[in-house]
């Protein structure tokens, strides 16, 4: 046999068993791991069984020690809503009562004040007020603490205690004491409730003639197709361009805000990403947008501090891709899933079971979303007389205005639509975020004209 070939044998063989060897030692490896897992799940179950004794213990003594007579369903119950709780803001304990009420935050009809509230920093907070409810009409606002419902103190309360205080039926009264950090005060506020009827799509109008807006309110069973309409009729009247305001915008429902940021992403752009212990709540959403309608328009997103939950992951979405410019504050920050799971007796857990994350891999649990642009909103101070800054020659076009519309036909409608006009232009020109937004846009407008198509 050649030198040669003996020596290339031997190298083989060399090589076979080295690799043999290693993956012996990867599979002792692998096998040590399971072994490991499996050791530290039997300790894991092991430290569950006994602490599960432990509260067995305590359970039958509370039952036949303490004062006052409890059932078992009781002290169950309020065993879940304390696991609940302790967990995190957003899980909790749902006896069959809340369960079957937990449909009416999403159909949008209920009775109360009209705010979104979570615990944040231990403390009862204000998300959002709800716009045209009592709350807002009150002047509650994004991050007030709620330290008071009633006669209780919301020290210790949980979500869903606290919930049940503020509801009730219309036309009752409530009376709350904020904390607002901000100013450092604390206020009292009486508020009438009454049935909340959530309006998805609010104001959506053209400014400066081909600069769409569209207002969401909120990411309901409804909002995906009361959005596509408003956009495919703004589209209608001659706009280009959008802008969208998610300001005090909560939240909603995950895949609806999924469905709306795809208007803007080409397929295959990512979405929104979410990450649980569980395989099955580990998920990728990706555009599916094939038809384009609205891919080449400019676009900016107005977020606060009271933009929570699906308003933060549309905004992402739109920032990490590059498809729109975000302007305002930042956002509210809260980015974990919960799932709703079913118990026997039609009680239920609103568990959370992954956290959010953009596309770029940032979670945005209690960090939010800064916007490309950082600008505070600030309000004119109120005119004391309803005519205060006006001029004669003002005066006198609008009376020549109302002249000329006398002279037509249904001058009355005219008049009207002329009217609410008017006020919604001088609402948009008083909004110095959506000033900054229009400018935005603008400016995208002549770039894009003076390079070519982008």
């Amino acid at each position: 046999m050649p030198k040669k070939t003996l020596v290339f044998i031997l190298a083989l063989i060399f090589c076979l068993s080295t690799e043999t060897f290693i993956l012996n030692q990867k599979v002792r490896a692998d096998d040590q791991k399971k072994i490991e897992v499996k050791r530290a799940s039997k300790k894991d179950m092991d430290d569950l069984y006994s602490k599960v004794e432990l509260f067995s213990y305590a359970l039958t003594t509370i039952q036949s020690e303490y004062v006052d007579k409890k059932s078992p369903k009781d002290l169950i119950y309020g065993s879940l809503k304390g696991l609940l709780s302790s967990l995190d803001p957003h899980s909790q304990f749902l006896d069959p009562d809340d369960y079957k009420d937990l449909k009416t935050e999403t159909e949008g009809k209920f009775g109360g004040l009209g705010v979104e509230i979570t615990i944040k920093d231990g403390l009862l907070t204000i998300i959002t007020p709800v716009e045209d409810t009592p709350a807002w009409k009150a002047g509650i606002k994004p991050g007030d603490r709620i330290v008071k419902i009633g006669k209780e103190l919301t020290r210790d309360m949980t979500l869903d205690d606290a919930v049940k205080l503020l509801r009730g039926n219309p036309g009752t009264v409530i009376h709350i004491t904020i904390l607002r950090e901000s100013e450092g005060l604390i206020k009292d506020f009486t508020i009438t409730r009454q049935m909340i009827h959530v309006q998805d799509i609010k104001d959506a109008h053209l400014i400066d003639g081909h600069i769409g807006y569209i207002r969401l309110t909120e990411f309901r069973e409804n909002s995906y197709k009361e959005f596509h309409d408003a956009l495919k009729k703004l589209k209608e009247q001659g706009a280009d361009s959008l802008i969208v305001d998610l300001r005090n915008n909560p939240g909603g429902l995950l895949n609806v805000a999924i469905k709306i940021s795809e208007q803007f992403l080409p397929a295959g752009e990512t979405i929104v990403s979410t990450k649980g212990r569980q395989a099955i709540n580990d998920m990728v959403a990706k555009s599916n947008n094939v038809n384009g309608e609205f891919l080449k328009w400019p676009v900016a997103v107005l977020i606060n501090e009271g933009s929570a939950s699906a308003s933060e992951i549309f905004a992402g979405a739109l920032k990490d891709n590059k498809r729109a410019v975000t302007i305002g504050t930042k956002s509210f920050g809260k980015g974990s899933v919960q799932s709703v799971i079913p118990l026997p007796d039609g009680s239920g857990l609103r568990l959370t079971t992954a956290k959010y994350f953009t596309p770029s891999g940032v979670c945005i649990q209690g960090i939010g979303i800064t916007p490309d642009i950082v600008v505070a909103r600030v309000y004119p101070k109120e005119e004391k007389e309803a005519d205060k800054g006006k001029n004669k020659k003002e005066d006198l076009n609008e009376i020549f205005e109302d002249v000329e519309n006398n002279g037509k036909k249904q001058p009355e409608k005219l008049t009207e639509e002329k009217k609410k006009e008017l006020e919604q232009k001088k609402k948009d020109e008083a909004d110095n975020q959506l000033q900054i937004a229009v400018d935005v846009i603008k400016g995208i407008k002549i770039y894009r004209n003076s390079t070519g198509p982008v």
